[in-house]
Protein backbone atom coordinates (compact mmCIF):
# COMPACT_ATOMS: atom_id res chain seq x y z
CA UNK A 1 0.00 0.00 0.00
CA UNK A 2 1.46 3.18 -1.34
CA UNK A 3 2.37 5.82 1.75
CA UNK A 4 1.05 9.55 0.71
CA UNK A 5 -1.60 11.81 1.40
CA UNK A 6 -4.24 9.97 -1.14
CA UNK A 7 -4.82 13.04 -3.05
CA UNK A 8 -3.48 10.96 -6.02
CA UNK A 9 -5.67 8.12 -5.23
CA UNK A 10 -8.77 10.36 -4.92
CA UNK A 11 -7.97 12.50 -8.50
CA UNK A 12 -7.50 9.09 -10.34
CA UNK A 13 -10.85 7.88 -8.61
CA UNK A 14 -12.66 11.20 -9.43
CA UNK A 15 -11.56 10.64 -13.11
CA UNK A 16 -12.12 7.10 -13.90
CA UNK A 17 -15.76 7.82 -12.04
CA UNK A 18 -16.27 10.40 -14.54
CA UNK A 19 -15.08 8.52 -17.50
CA UNK A 20 -17.05 5.31 -16.43
CA UNK A 21 -20.49 6.59 -16.17
CA UNK A 22 -22.07 8.62 -19.07
CA UNK A 23 -24.75 11.08 -18.13
CA UNK A 24 -26.83 9.76 -20.65
CA UNK A 25 -26.37 5.77 -19.06
CA UNK A 26 -29.55 3.72 -17.78
CA UNK A 27 -27.23 3.92 -14.66
CA UNK A 28 -26.69 7.76 -14.50
CA UNK A 29 -30.92 8.63 -15.16
CA UNK A 30 -31.93 5.80 -12.70
CA UNK A 31 -28.97 7.73 -10.02
CA UNK A 32 -30.77 11.19 -11.02
CA UNK A 33 -34.24 9.89 -10.95
CA UNK A 34 -34.18 8.22 -7.84
CA UNK A 35 -31.86 10.79 -5.69
CA UNK A 36 -34.68 13.37 -7.48
CA UNK A 37 -37.36 12.07 -6.10
CA UNK A 38 -35.99 11.66 -2.57
CA UNK A 39 -35.04 15.19 -2.59
CA UNK A 40 -38.49 16.32 -4.16
CA UNK A 41 -40.39 14.38 -1.51
CA UNK A 42 -38.26 15.60 1.35
CA UNK A 43 -38.93 19.10 0.45
CA UNK A 44 -42.70 19.06 -0.37
CA UNK A 45 -42.99 16.74 2.98
CA UNK A 46 -41.00 19.66 4.75
CA UNK A 47 -43.57 22.41 3.05
CA UNK A 48 -46.36 20.46 4.23
CA UNK A 49 -45.07 20.38 8.33
CA UNK A 50 -44.58 24.08 7.38
CA UNK A 51 -47.88 24.45 7.09
CA UNK A 52 -49.23 22.14 9.73
CA UNK A 53 -47.24 23.94 11.80
CA UNK A 54 -49.30 27.23 11.15
CA UNK A 55 -52.66 24.93 11.28
CA UNK A 56 -51.21 23.87 14.81
CA UNK A 57 -50.76 27.84 15.56
CA UNK A 58 -53.72 28.86 14.86
CA UNK A 59 -55.83 25.66 16.45
CA UNK A 60 -53.80 26.51 19.59
CA UNK A 61 -54.85 30.27 19.79
CA UNK A 62 -57.27 29.38 22.53
CA UNK A 63 -54.89 28.08 24.70
CA UNK A 64 -52.18 30.78 24.38
CA UNK A 65 -51.85 33.25 26.62
CA UNK A 66 -50.09 36.50 25.51
CA UNK A 67 -47.19 37.71 27.53
CA UNK A 68 -46.14 41.63 27.71
CA UNK A 69 -44.30 42.55 24.48
CA UNK A 70 -40.51 41.30 25.09
CA UNK A 71 -38.39 43.76 22.57
CA UNK A 72 -35.13 41.44 22.86
CA UNK A 73 -36.63 38.33 21.75
CA UNK A 74 -39.09 40.01 19.13
CA UNK A 75 -35.61 41.42 17.38
CA UNK A 76 -33.56 38.36 17.98
CA UNK A 77 -36.12 36.38 16.55
CA UNK A 78 -36.62 39.08 13.61
CA UNK A 79 -33.01 39.09 12.72
CA UNK A 80 -32.52 35.18 13.27
CA UNK A 81 -35.37 34.41 10.94
CA UNK A 82 -34.20 37.21 8.72
CA UNK A 83 -30.05 35.80 8.94
CA UNK A 84 -31.38 32.04 7.93
CA UNK A 85 -33.58 33.70 5.20
CA UNK A 86 -30.89 35.03 3.02
CA UNK A 87 -28.28 32.86 4.65
CA UNK A 88 -30.44 29.98 2.46
CA UNK A 89 -30.09 32.16 -0.43
CA UNK A 90 -26.23 32.52 -0.03
CA UNK A 91 -25.94 29.39 0.48
CA UNK A 92 -27.79 28.02 -2.69
CA UNK A 93 -25.70 30.17 -4.88
CA UNK A 94 -22.54 29.11 -2.70
CA UNK A 95 -23.22 25.42 -3.28
CA UNK A 96 -24.65 25.70 -7.03
CA UNK A 97 -21.75 27.97 -8.57
CA UNK A 98 -20.53 27.21 -11.95
CA UNK A 99 -16.71 26.55 -10.52
CA UNK A 100 -17.62 24.39 -7.77
CA UNK A 101 -20.18 22.11 -9.56
CA UNK A 102 -17.59 21.71 -12.33
CA UNK A 103 -15.12 20.72 -9.54
CA UNK A 104 -16.82 17.97 -8.50
CA UNK A 105 -17.86 16.87 -11.31
CA UNK A 106 -14.72 16.68 -12.94
CA UNK A 107 -13.06 14.91 -9.74
CA UNK A 108 -16.16 12.41 -8.63
CA UNK A 109 -18.26 12.43 -12.00
CA UNK A 110 -21.97 12.21 -12.56
CA UNK A 111 -22.93 10.57 -9.34
CA UNK A 112 -20.90 13.11 -7.18
CA UNK A 113 -23.01 15.60 -9.10
CA UNK A 114 -26.06 14.54 -8.47
CA UNK A 115 -25.61 13.40 -4.82
CA UNK A 116 -24.29 17.42 -4.07
CA UNK A 117 -27.69 18.61 -5.71
CA UNK A 118 -29.50 16.34 -3.79
CA UNK A 119 -27.63 17.30 -0.52
CA UNK A 120 -27.86 21.12 -1.29
CA UNK A 121 -31.22 20.87 -1.69
CA UNK A 122 -32.11 19.04 1.38
CA UNK A 123 -29.73 21.50 3.05
CA UNK A 124 -32.00 24.43 2.03
CA UNK A 125 -35.23 22.55 3.32
CA UNK A 126 -33.58 22.16 6.68
CA UNK A 127 -33.14 25.82 6.99
CA UNK A 128 -36.49 26.73 6.48
CA UNK A 129 -37.69 24.34 8.92
CA UNK A 130 -35.54 26.07 11.30
CA UNK A 131 -36.71 29.32 10.40
CA UNK A 132 -40.54 27.85 10.99
CA UNK A 133 -39.61 26.07 14.18
CA UNK A 134 -38.17 28.90 15.66
CA UNK A 135 -41.26 31.43 15.22
CA UNK A 136 -43.47 28.27 16.34
CA UNK A 137 -40.97 28.59 19.30
CA UNK A 138 -41.08 32.21 19.90
CA UNK A 139 -45.21 31.61 19.45
CA UNK A 140 -45.35 29.26 22.51
CA UNK A 141 -43.06 31.66 24.53
CA UNK A 142 -45.19 34.86 23.36
CA UNK A 143 -48.21 33.93 23.35
CA UNK A 144 -48.93 35.41 19.70
CA UNK A 145 -49.48 33.42 16.77
CA UNK A 146 -48.35 35.53 14.74
CA UNK A 147 -44.69 34.69 14.65
CA UNK A 148 -45.40 31.06 13.33
CA UNK A 149 -47.12 33.29 10.60
CA UNK A 150 -44.88 35.18 9.04
CA UNK A 151 -41.73 32.61 9.76
CA UNK A 152 -43.85 30.09 8.08
CA UNK A 153 -44.34 32.34 5.56
CA UNK A 154 -40.84 32.85 5.19
CA UNK A 155 -40.03 29.42 5.13
CA UNK A 156 -42.65 28.65 2.57
CA UNK A 157 -40.76 30.81 0.27
CA UNK A 158 -37.46 29.24 1.08
CA UNK A 159 -38.69 25.83 0.38
CA UNK A 160 -40.33 27.07 -2.95
CA UNK A 161 -36.68 28.75 -3.90
CA UNK A 162 -35.31 24.85 -3.22
CA UNK A 163 -37.65 23.14 -5.02
CA UNK A 164 -35.79 20.88 -7.40
CA UNK A 165 -37.09 20.94 -11.27
CA UNK A 166 -36.27 17.54 -12.59
CA UNK A 167 -34.77 19.56 -15.71
CA UNK A 168 -32.73 22.12 -14.34
CA UNK A 169 -30.68 19.13 -12.69
CA UNK A 170 -30.63 17.17 -16.11
CA UNK A 171 -29.59 20.15 -17.34
CA UNK A 172 -27.01 20.98 -14.81
CA UNK A 173 -25.64 17.12 -15.38
CA UNK A 174 -25.09 17.48 -18.90
CA UNK A 175 -23.61 20.60 -19.02
CA UNK A 176 -21.18 19.80 -16.41
CA UNK A 177 -20.52 16.36 -17.41
CA UNK A 178 -20.57 17.13 -21.51
CA UNK A 179 -16.36 16.67 -22.42
CA UNK A 180 -16.78 19.85 -24.98
CA UNK A 181 -17.91 22.24 -22.47
CA UNK A 182 -14.55 21.98 -20.92
CA UNK A 183 -11.98 24.89 -21.30
CA UNK A 184 -9.49 24.03 -24.01
CA UNK A 185 -5.95 23.50 -22.87
CA UNK A 186 -2.74 25.17 -24.92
Amino acid sequence: MPVGDGRQERLSYGTKASQALDPTSPEAQAELARRHKAAVTTVVGLLIATILLSIVAFVSRPYLVEKPPNLPLDWATRIVVLFLGLGAIAWRRNRFSAMRLQDIAGLTGVAGLIKTLERTTIQLSLLAVAIAVIGFVVTVIQGNELYTYWSCAIAVVVLIYSYPTKSSWLKTVYYFTDPRTEPATE
